[in-house]
């Protein structure tokens, strides 16, 4: 019964990870500034792929289990570190938040409202 219900679930989980990643893509393109366009993207990546990766332990195979577990694990610790990485770049280039209703609590001035003329 579970062979049998297994390829159709790791369908599915293939399709919610095409789908998950589309609406990262369009977020990235619809988001105001990087701080934004950076948790689009890092979630997107994040929970596709792990969705990618739970339809690849559909397959049965220990071997693709383990190294899908690895990459998940893998996945899990290096995806936060990266979408920080990526922000404190953008705070010390001094990108600014554009974001309607943004708060910026550096006092370094990245408001929209604190530069008008930006």
């Amino acid at each position: 019964m579970i062979a049998a219900v297994a390829p159709w679930v790791a369908d599915a989980l293939v399709v919610l990870g095409v789908f998950i990643m589309t609406v990262g893509v369009y977020g990235m393109i619809r988001m105001p500034d990087i701080y934004t366009q950076m948790h689009a993207a890092s979630k997107a990546v994040f929970l596709g792929v792990i969705s990618f990766l739970f339809a690849s332990m559909f397959s049965g195979d220990p071997a693709i289990i383990f190294r899908a577990a690895l990459i998940a694990v893998f996945l899990i610790l290096t995806t936060p570190v990266a979408a920080h990485m990526i922000a404190k770049a953008a705070y010390e280039r001094g990108e600014k938040m554009r974001t309607p209703g943004a708060v910026d609590q550096s006092g370094r001035g990245l408001n929209r409202e604190a530069h008008p003329g930006d």
